[in-house]
Formats: C-alpha cells, sequence, structure tokens
C-alpha cells in the first residue's frame, strides 16, 4: 500500500451559523484546506463527505455531488460517508483506503453538519435516530440518556465522582477559551457549575448523573483536509505533511443492554488497539490526543479504554493534571466536543484538523510541546461503531 499523508487542514468556526447553509460550509472549509496545501490548479481525484443526516436537518441529500459542483472540482469521484457521530472518522478512513489502494492521488475530505437549523428538540430526534428501534427509540431512549445511564454504571464500578465530570468541563472549556473555532468561549468554576446554591437552576441535571455541563452543545460547522501521498504533498507546499500511520475500526451490539458489560466499550478498545498495532506504536507513545467527549464521562472512560490509563486510573489522572494541555498527556487541546462544538458529521474531520496543527506546531496559544505521535477517537452511535485514528509527524 502507498503511504498516505495529509497535506491541508482547514476548519470553519462551530457555532450557530445561520446565513450558510450546509454546503456553504463543507466549501468554506474545504478551500481552507485546499489553500494550505497549496494544492492551486492540482486536480482532485475523489472528494468524500462525512455527513451523518443532512436530509433530516436540511432537507438536502447528495451533499458530495453538490460539494465538487460548488467548488468546480469535476470530474472528481464524490460520495457522502454516513456513520453517525463517527462519519468524519470513516470519511477519513475511506480517503486513506483511496489513495493507499492506488485508486486517488489526491482526495479532499470534508465533514459538515448544519443542526440547528431545526429546535433543539427535534435535533436530539434525530441524533436518536442512531439508537436502536425496537429496544431503546421506541421508549424514548436518547443519547444523553444513553450516556447517563453509562456515566451511573462507571461512576459506581470504578469511582468515578460528579468532581470529576466537572474536572473534565472545565478543562476542555479552558482549552477552548484558546480556540478560535471553538463554540463555547466560556471559563467554568468548580463552585459555579457544582457546589455553587444556584447550581440546580444554572447547571440542571439533563440525565442524571449528568448535567448540563457535562455535554456538548449542538452546533453548526465543518471542517476539511486534503489528503496525498508524500512524495504528490512536497511537491505542493513546504509545510511538513502529516502521516495517517494508523486507523482502526470495530464495532459492538446496537442495543446497550446486549453487551456482557454495559461498561466496556469493546469498540473504542478494538479500533484503538488496531490502530496502534498498524502505525506500530503504542498508547505510551502518544503525545496530544482528541477523544470524543460527547458527554464528559466519555473522556475518562475513552482514555482507559484505549490504553492510555489503567481502568479506574483515568478520573485519577485528570485530577493530577496529566491530561491538562501543559500535563504529561494532553487531551482535547481544541476543547474537545464539549467546547469546540459537535456538528456531528464534522466531528472526526475536525479532530483531526487539530492534531495536524499540533504536530506542525501551528496550534497557538493551545500549542502542546514536541508532539510527533497523535490520536484521535471519533465515537459512532453509543460506541457501537468507533474509529481510531494515529497521525505522525516526521522526527
Amino acid at each position: 500500500m502507498k503511504p498516505v499523508v495529509i497535506a491541508g487542514a482547514g476548519m470553519i468556526a462551530f457555532e450557530r451559523r445561520d446565513d450558510d447553509s450546509l454546503v456553504d460550509m463543507l466549501a468554506m472549509a474545504s478551500l481552507r484546506a485546499m489553500d494550505d496545501a497549496g494544492l492551486g490548479d492540482h486536480p482532485v481525484d475523489a472528494v468524500i463527505v462525512g455527513n451523518m443526516a443532512s436530509g433530516l436537518f436540511n432537507h438536502q441529500v447528495s451533499v458530495a455531488s453538490a460539494l465538487v459542483d460548488k467548488l468546480s472540482l469535476y470530474p472528481a469521484a464524490a460520495e457522502r460517508i454516513e456513520n453517525g457521530p463517527a462519519s468524519g472518522g470513516s470519511a477519513i478512513k475511506h480517503g486513506y483506503q483511496a489513495i493507499a489502494s492506488g485508486m486517488a492521488d489526491v482526495v479532499l475530505v470534508a465533514g459538515g453538519e448544519k443542526m440547528r437549523e431545526v429546535i433543539g428538540p427535534r435535533a436530539t430526534d434525530v441524533v436518536a435516530y442512531m439508537a436502536q428501534p425496537e429496544a431503546e427509540y421506541v421508549y424514548g431512549v436518547s443519547l444523553p440518556a444513553m450516556a447517563g445511564m453509562f456515566a451511573r454504571l462507571y461512576m459506581k464500578k470504578y469511582g468515578v465522582t460528579a468532581k470529576h465530570l466537572a474536572q473534565v468541563a472545565i478543562k476542555n472549556q479552558a482549552n477552548g477559551l484558546l480556540n478560535p473555532y471553538a463554540h463555547i468561549h466560556m471559563k467554568i468554576t468548580m463552585e459555579g457549575i457544582l457546589t455553587h446554591p444556584d447550581s440546580v437552576v444554572s447547571n440542571p441535571i439533563v440525565a442524571d448523573p449528568l448535567r448540563l455541563y457535562d455535554c456538548c452543545p449542538v452546533s453548526d460547522g465543518a471542517a476539511a483536509v486534503v489528503m496525498t501521498t508524500p512524495e504528490i504533498a512536497k511537491t505542493l507546499s513546504s509545510k511538513p505533511p502529516i502521516e495517517v500511520a494508523g486507523i482502526g475500526q470495530a464495532t459492538d451490539t446496537h442495543a446497550l443492554h446486549e453487551r456482557e458489560d454495559p461498561t466496556d466499550l469493546k469498540a473504542v478498545r478494538i479500533a484503538a488497539e488496531k490502530a496502534f498495532a498498524m502505525a506500530r506504536c503504542a498508547p505510551q507513545d502518544v503525545h496530544v490526543a482528541e477523544l470524543h467527549d460527547a458527554f464528559t464521562i466519555l473522556e475518562i472512560a475513552e482514555s482507559e479504554h484505549v490504553g492510555f490509563f489503567e481502568k479506574g486510573e483515568g478520573a485519577k489522572a485528570l485530577a493530577n493534571g496529566v491530561t491538562s494541555l501543559d500535563g504529561h498527556l494532553p487531551i482535547n487541546p481544541s476543547g474537545g466536543l464539549k467546547a469546540r462544538g459537535h456538528p456531528v458529521g464534522a466531528t472526526g474531520v475536525a479532530q483531526a484538523v487539530e492534531l495536524v496543527w499540533q504536530l506542525r506546531g501551528e496550534a497557538g496559544e493551545r500549542q502542546v510541546r514536541d508532539a510527533v505521535n497523535a490520536f484521535m477517537v471519533n465515537f459512532g452511535g453509543f460506541g457501537n461503531n468507533v474509529v481510531a485514528t494515529v497521525l505522525r509527524r516526521e522526527s
């Protein structure tokens, strides 16, 4: 197989974007990635778009071919990839496969979602379509409900406390303050969200034990990367190309109650093992990570399942500052889904964009020092379809 690199990365701010259509957002992010790669007039062989629910949110399908048309990239092949909240990670995987197999030389991968076009309850309902229809959705089970039940079990089994969950939120929103692309720019404190007398009002329960500040916002946004071979990348730009060193993907039962141990994120563990094996490195070799923290409990649980910490040690590492921006293993320097936002189809691509910037030394105030190996988890459904990726800078 041919080696594959990311030659360009770009995104737009995640926020409420009433004046931009989904395709407009994808085009803006794509143009930034193409400019970053120095693509110029070099042909693009394929355009792959990660998107979960454009038909339901925006009454539009065929968004990949619409993006080709918007950017005048014909006759590039075009396709949309849907894997729930892991659509972006899956789109990157498909871009990798196209280049590694020799079917394409240059692939534009974009991820986007325009979720604020519908009211909040409708957005929650659309996302809940990922639940198992007969056993979960029909009974009103939403993603926050799944996360709440998972959190309660995980807290009981591994000693995670509400304070630990709040520490994830505080850390990631502090990182988000340093990210101009983040949806949430607001400092929060332990007193304000957990122990303040008015916390029931200012930080209400969403799905016990998870509160408002344990959940990511509903966002509009898009991100994009240009993927190619190292040889082509060097002819386009002087910026260091970032190697896609490893990709792993795994699934688990669709319904949570069918899992032998509901606290075991088996697909996360297996996807990470596959990605590390392909990259020929180990969790201890990672210098910076982006984990899918749609809910605060997931950052802690994923950090253990991918092998950064033993079970029950992730919350302790968090509390001791290990995962802070200046810690031994910074997790979610972008602010994560918690602060950067979570336009579901865009998230996996946005994670890759952040890590490309980190590995190049272009992350500004949130820059992690001397990062060579980076790792990301894009979490589909509630852990039933997960994509893990290792990115690497030439040392």
